[in-house]
């Protein structure tokens, strides 16, 4: 079976080659693209069956920030920042001739999309919000600190998947084997000497664990630009990066949001669940 995408590269400003899927979507489609962000340690593998169904109807851009997959690592780790990331996104939209678009952004991929909203606003037709808000909480960001860059390795998969469960079960507390598997293969690779190993580089860790790096401060401000987008937000009924209370704040901003919660998820729900598949299409098909 032929791929539905194909991987394309750009050049960040600082002279980084950058890794991005395409998905075409079909020839002379009206229909606005989707850019999809992925979270702190992910890829662009996160969002293939999502992509898969999106470009049915319309083109989807999946980007790997530097450091994550097939991108390049960055000499200087300290451009392993959301600003920087945003940075490097915009270049390739406007090279890609990209003025309105959909946006789906998990976790870190949210908060980059609130901040692309804020630089310029009104060229969002919609906006899905994977588990993050303008503002996380600590406890979230502490677990995250206590994972992200640990550098460790697996001799199979199977090792692999138990080492997911043994660290994220508490999150994902209804997978089986079969889907610790799954996970494993979206966020590890098999590394030149046989062992898996996280897809992402370990200094990522360092400018995460300064303050301000994890989450910018005050993104109120940049959720604002978002007021009268059409917007979906995703949370996992266990989440402990994005509170209850947030997500009132933000439906309370933002009245054209609607909230859908997984049950018995922690962060973050995968976008493959029906109920938020269902969600995602109905939102971006009445957005256009």
């Amino acid at each position: 079976m032929a791929a539905t995408y194909e991987d394309r590269y750009w050049t960040s400003s600082d002279g980084l080659t950058l890794h991005y899927r395409n998905y075409p979507g079909p020839e002379g489609t009206a229909k606005l693209p989707v850019l999809c962000m992925h979270g702190l340690t992910r890829n662009a593998r996160d969002f293939g069956a999502l992509a898969e169904a999106l470009c049915t109807t319309r083109r989807v851009i999946v980007t790997e920030m530097r450091g994550r997959g097939m991108s390049d690592y960055a000499p200087d780790s300290d451009t392993y920042s959301p600003l920087t990331y945003v940075q490097d996104v915009e270049k390739l939209l406007a090279e890609q001739g990209i003025e309105r678009f959909a946006v789906v952004g998990t976790s870190m991929g949210g908060l980059m999309t609130m901040l692309m909203a804020a630089a310029k606003p009104g060229r969002m037709s919609a906006v899905v919000m994977n588990d993050v808000g303008p503002e996380v909480q600590t406890a979230g960001l502490a677990r995250i600190s206590g994972y992200v860059g640990q550098g460790r390795s697996y001799p199979t998969w199977v090792h692999a998947a138990r080492g997911l469960a043994e660290a994220h079960g508490a999150a994902f507390p209804k997978f089986d084997l079969d889907q610790w598997l799954e996970m494993a293969k979206r966020t590890m690779v098999v590394s030149q000497n046989g062992r898996i190993v996280f897809d992402y580089d370990m200094a990522i860790a360092e400018p995460f664990a300064k303050p301000g790096n994890a989450a910018p401060p005050n993104l109120w401000l940049a959720f604002e630009a978002l007021r009268d987008v059409p917007m979906l937000l995703v949370r996992g009924g266990l989440s402990d990066l994005l509170s209850p209370d947030t997500v009132k704040q933000m439906g309370m901003r933002n009245p054209k949001m609607r909230t859908v919660t997984v049950p018995d998820v922690g962060h973050a729900p995968t976008l493959d669940e029906p109920e938020v598949r269902e969600a995602i299409l109905a939102l971006l098909d009445g957005a256009e």
